[in-house]
């Protein structure tokens, strides 16, 4: 679950500094927004797989 979330954080941080560097922004602006869509959308996948119980179980 640890890997699942710094992998999605990860990919977010690397897709928002490519587009940054692609539309040379000054400011960080899709890098910011990429990591805080990142960070949420890991947060809901973790949530919603430690929320849900397992089916056999």
């Amino acid at each position: 679950m640890a890997f699942q979330m710094g992998a999605i954080i990860l990919l977010s941080v690397l897709l928002g500094e490519y587009l940054d560097k692609l539309f040379s922004l000054s400011f960080p602006a899709f890098t910011l927004s990429f990591v805080l869509f990142g960070t949420f959308a890991s947060l809901y996948l973790s949530l919603k797989d430690f929320i849900t119980p397992k089916k056999g179980k």
